[in-house]
Order: structure tokens, then sequence, then C-alpha cells
């Protein structure tokens, strides 16, 4: 099993602890590689994401960690981009001047204005009562209205491109499937992710197994339901902790290494020496 990880969180956002302590916990697990991928920088301030002032400080410290632990682990630098709008994502000069090794794109928040400001954004994976409260003002309490918006802008995403990784692809579920009328096999809703799944399988883009709340709720991203379906596409899958916690690095990994031989694949995608290749899954 490769022990690596490629999506997690330090203190230069939401993350409970400074970088150099994930590594450490990396490092006592055995780990080959560890990326961090804290949340980029907005048009606004959020409690979660970077403060773009705090930017060149973050890829100095990665830099710092990459030469003193460079004889043990591998270790790279990137950041979880939010895709907005067209004008505002991982593919815009700002991020791809950047000297990343890779770029996770995921979307956190659906804009319902043109001015982004956070008082003009739905947040799709903040606490269960501010999802339903947005249901119902914004999307007239049907869920399947904002399921919709949530894909088709994840779609607008992938098409806009700049990144390697799309980030828990199918997080709508994580509120999303609490809400009456939510059915993640409904036709309805298989459309839209299948659509979404055909054209990141188009895109040559990887996608990552994300573990995040799979021990804690039973929740993976994507739902195991789909695993097939990517099996199908070929699409590259690595499996990523999205920790925030220098603790969680590993959490999850066992099992979703397991669910994903169930399901048939034989490869995840892992940078080596910083590129990308496919390695066994054993």
């Amino acid at each position: 099993m490769q022990l690596s990880n490629y999506h997690s969180h330090c203190d230069f956002c939401d993350g409970r602890s400074k970088p150099e302590d994930f590594v450490k916990f990396a490092l006592s697990k055995n780990f080959r590689a560890y990326g961090f991928s804290s949340h980029a920088p907005l048009p606004f301030e959020t409690f979660w994401n970077m403060s773009g002032c705090d930017l060149p400080e973050y890829l100095e410290e990665i830099k710092r960690l990459q030469k003193k632990y460079q004889h043990k682990i591998e270790i790279y630098s990137g950041l979880e981009i939010d895709f907005l709008t067209k004008e505002y994502n991982a593919s815009i000069p700002y991020f791809q001047e950047l000297p990343l090794d890779y770029r996770i794109s995921s979307i956190h928040f659906l804009p319902i204005s043109e001015e982004l400001k956070e008082e003009n954004m739905v947040t799709i994976d903040g606490s269960y009562k501010e999802f339903e409260k947005s249901v119902k003002h914004y999307f007239e309490g049907d869920i399947r209205k904002i399921v919709k918006r949530f894909y088709l802008s994840s779609m607008e995403m992938v098409e806009c491109g700049g990144f390697d990784i799309v980030g828990h692809l199918d997080k709508i579920h994580m509120n999303g499937g609490k809400y009456p009328g939510f059915d993640a096999e409904a036709f309805w809703y298989k459309k839209l992710f299948i659509e979404y799944l055909v054209l990141i399988a188009e895109k040559g883009l990887m996608v990552e197994i994300n573990t995040k709340n799979l021990l804690p709720k039973k929740e993976l991203y994507p739902l195991p339901f789909y695993l097939p379906v990517i099996l199908d596409l070929k699409i590259p899958i690595l499996v990523n902790s999205d920790t925030h916690y220098p603790d969680l690095v590993n959490d999850g990994r066992q099992e979703a290494f397991e669910l994903l031989k169930n399901a048939g694949f034989k490869f995840t995608r892992e940078l080596m020496n910083g590129k990308w290749e496919d390695c066994a899954l054993t």
C-alpha cells in the first residue's frame, strides 16, 4: 500500500497544527510522500482560507521542510483552489504563476451574486443547518436545484482547467444526503454525476478518493456506489485524507484501499520524484 497524502491543511489555513508537525507524523507512519494543499486565497477573507499575504511564507516553509527532510520523505507543495466563477479559479494567472508541484480544485461555495463576497456565497460543506437554510432561501427548497447547480459549476470548473486533481468531487452529498428528496442512486442524480465523470475523463484529470469522513461519519467522497463507474472510465485515482490534524494523516487509508480493491482498481496515481506515475494497489 502506497503511504502518501496530497490533500492536507496546516495552520496557514484552517488546519490545526504547523506544517512540520504533519511531516513528523507522516514519517512516524513511514510515509513515502507528503503534500501540502492549504485552502488558497479568495477574493474575500474567510476562517478557512489562507490570506494572500501569507502565501509567500507558506511556500517558503514548504521549501524549508523539503530541504530538511529530503533524505527521509518526498515533500510537495500544492494548493486547494476554489472554483467560484470563470473569473476566479485555478486557471487564472495568479495561481498558474505560483511555483507549485500540483493543484487541487474543489467547490465549497456556490455564488448567488456576481459580486464575490462571503455573504454572497452558499456554502455546501458547512453546517447542515446553514445548508438547509440556503436550499430553502435560494433554491426554493428543492434539493435537486442545488445539486444541479453544484454539478454544473463542477463541470464549468473542469472546463476552465488549470489543475491536476478534482477534490472531493461529490461532497454535495455530505449535507445534501440529509435533505428530503436527495437520492444519490436516483436517475436524476446519476445522470448529473456520470456526465461530470465523463467530462473529467475526457480532460485527463485525476480524482481523489477522499477519506476525511470515512471513519467518523462512514462517508467517502466519491460514494462507493460510483467507484466502478470511475474505474470503467479509466480515471486515475489517488487516496487523500484531507486532514486538518497531524494524527489523522493516515485516517481511513486502509479502509479506502480495501474498497478500491473490491471495486477492481489495480493502481493509484502517485508523485514519484516529482512526476505522476501509476503504482500498484497492493
